[in-house]
């Protein structure tokens, strides 16, 4: 039975000093909770207010006790801020970073402060959203905002698992898009700037508390194995195995960014190099850090690397400006507006410590390693990661896969056909009248598509037909039941068969197009890949050049000639008049206003010869006669 009761208390006596016993002036409340235990609270001074807090005690008890008692309502009226500090406990149990701790709490309490939260029942999505738009309006970033969001959503999702609150509220709000707002994006070193940023290290002066030497060693540690700062502060004595074969670097699983032992095979140079750097310190402790450059480690200390990649680099520069004779004033203000060995370039790309990393990955593409075996040595998770972040390709990288492809065919007959069997498109040419025995499947239902090994014999098909002249061209196409007929030139080879009423029916021509699904009648224009070379080279590579198979060439032809040259080995499907180009560095880009694509030197100095004789000109988007398809119907 619940009561209420003044407790005993003693006190002193202000006239006699002595210990006498009295009630206290507030009520307290005697009650059983739900196991049946004795509890006992102080309340209120007010008995009728003391009464009522007793009396809501005793209902809480009795609606837990049948099992409607809400779980969340004492933390839902709890002050946030308890909420907070039990927050920050659970990130130090769980083993969380000091910085990262400190961080998470930080922004939680900014959030918390500008929104005028005070419990959980407070905390609302819109308030977030409009703390990140004032954010924002006063010039911090996307990446920026982001961090905030994270923190705010990490407190909220354990309040949800830690049973404090019923639902996240912030689970719906997505980060924002960073691309549109980069501030420190990174960039990858050249080797040769490479070499010179580590020769300047070398004989440079401390920095940082860090000597040049070990500066050195620590950048050519950095691009070799793609550590991160606090991966290589943490490397000691132990944790090199320069005599193994092979050679190897491990990171221990508390100092690793996925919390996993990582270990690393070590280039042979690289140890070499860590086995002379290592001869100069004799005094190294077994347990002491090589590089004490990170604050996470024991023994290591919080050292910007930015500002020793910075002041290297600055060095390296200048070293570079006086092999520059004095005479040769031009070459002069050409290095020092270039980009080479600057800490940060033109298009805003920084070259600080983390960018080895990014030299490490993107050397790992340039000499060809898979995609796979480059994301177990970047140990990413994604590789997307590591190719869309990591990985940096340059003009020069383009232009020597450009550079790679064969060179287009000539306008010799005996070259022509070299190129077209290099690239399996030679053969013997069927006429017209001619029908193979076995054709491609998907002929009979019209569907057009590349011609595959699991082929089906033709129904109703012979090996004799009409033979037509080589030169001759179908001006008439005779109508069939379907909605659209495809009549090819003489030089576009189609099949003849006859279907169960003795009709005949065409079968498209096979080529590069994709397969195109629908009716029978649905058909387009194609031209396989040895087709397409041989029309459009064998017509003509200039205006007014020589003649092609079926007589001479227009300029149209020419015009046609161009948009495939482009559109082969360029990667430029527009028409000539659309088509710009300029010199990139020692190849040619052509394209429209922002989207130029390198295309190959033989190539080049093919379209630049085709523009010294005027083009690009109009095109009316007509073939030659010679090549153009008749198209009947809705194909």
């Amino acid at each position: 039975m619940a009561s209420l009761y003044k407790k005993p208390i003693m006190v002193t006596d202000p006239k006699t000093g002595k210990k006498v016993k009295q009630k206290s002036r507030k009520w307290w409340g005697r009650y059983r909770d739900v196991l049946g235990r004795d509890c006992r609270v102080p309340l209120a001074n007010d008995k009728a207010a003391a009464q009522a807090m007793l009396n809501d005690l005793v209902r809480r008890v009795e609606l837990e006790r049948a099992g409607r008692l809400d779980p969340y309502e004492d933390h839902l009226t709890r002050p946030l801020s308890a909420h907070i500090d039990a927050f920050e406990r659970y990130l130090i149990d769980k083993g969380v970073t000091e910085k990262q701790i400190h961080t998470a709490r930080s922004q939680v309490e900014k959030i918390a402060k500008k929104c005028k939260w005070k419990t959980i029942k407070d905390i609302k999505a819109s308030d977030v959203q409009s703390f990140l738009g004032d954010l924002k309006r006063q010039g911090r970033s996307a990446q920026t905002c982001n961090h905030y969001l994270k923190s705010a959503k990490q407190f909220t999702r354990w309040l949800v698992r830690d049973r404090r609150s019923p639902e996240n509220v912030l689970e719906h709000l997505s980060r924002m898009n960073v691309r549109v707002d980069r501030r420190h994006d990174r960039r990858a070193l050249l080797a040769d700037e490479f070499s010179r940023l580590v020769e300047a290290a070398h004989t440079g002066p401390v920095i940082e508390n860090i000597a040049g030497p070990d500066r050195a060693m620590m950048y050519v540690l950095a691009a070799w194995t793609g550590f991160r700062k606090g991966e290589i502060g943490s490397l000691t004595l132990r944790s090199l195995r320069l005599d193994d074969d092979p050679p190897t670097a491990t990171v221990d699983a508390c100092f690793s960014k996925r919390k996993r032992q990582d270990t690393q095979i070590l280039h042979p140079e690289v140890a070499s190099l860590l086995k002379e750097w290592l001869g100069s310190k004799p005094l190294l402790k077994r347990e002491e850090p090589l590089f004490p450059v990170s604050g996470k480690a024991p023994g290591g200390k919080e050292r910007k690397t930015h500002k020793m990649m910075q002041g290297d680099l600055a060095r390296a520069k200048q070293l570079w400006l006086e092999e520059v004779d004095e005479a040769d004033a031009e070459e002069r203000q050409r290095r020092e507006q270039s980009d080479f060995l600057e800490y940060c370039n033109s298009d805003g790309l920084f070259a600080d410590f983390h960018s080895n990393r990014h030299m490490f990955i993107t050397s790992l593409e340039r000499v060809g390693t898979s995609p796979k075996m480059a994301q177990t040595l970047a140990r990413h998770s994604d590789v997307r990661l590591t190719l869309g972040v990591y990985t940096h390709l340059g003009v020069h990288d383009q232009v020597a896969a450009i550079g790679s492809l064969p060179s287009p065919p000539m306008r010799r007959s005996e070259e022509v056909s070299a190129f077209m069997a290099q690239t399996g498109t030679v053969g013997p040419q069927h006429s017209p009248g001619k029908v193979p025995t076995v054709v491609p499947r998907g002929a009979k239902n019209g569907a057009i598509r590349l011609a595959s090994g699991t082929s089906q014999p033709a129904p109703n098909c012979t090996e004799s037909g009409k033979e037509e002249g080589d030169g001759e061209e179908e001006t008439n196409c005779p109508k069939s039941k379907r909605r659209s007929t495809l009549c090819a030139a003489s030089h576009h080879a189609a099949s003849i068969c006859s279907g169960p009423e003795g009709a005949e029916k065409e079968i498209s021509p096979t080529g590069l197009e994709p397969v195109t699904f629908g009716s029978g009648g649905r058909r387009s224009i194609q031209l396989s890949h040895g087709d397409a070379i041989s029309a459009a080279f064998a017509a003509t590579l200039y205006a007014g050049g020589t003649a092609s198979r079926s007589g001479p060439v227009s300029p149209a032809a020419s015009r046609c000639n161009t948009r495939i040259i482009a559109g082969l080995w360029g990667g430029v499907q527009q028409s000539p008049e659309k088509v710009r180009s300029r010199k990139v560095g020692t190849g040619l880009a052509a394209g429209p206003p922002g989207r130029r694509q390198v295309v190959a030197p033989a190539l080049g100095s093919r379209i630049r010869d085709w523009q010294r004789q005027g083009g690009p000109r109009p095109l009316h988007a007509r073939w030659p006669e010679s090549l153009r398809p008749a198209v009947t119907g809705s194909g």
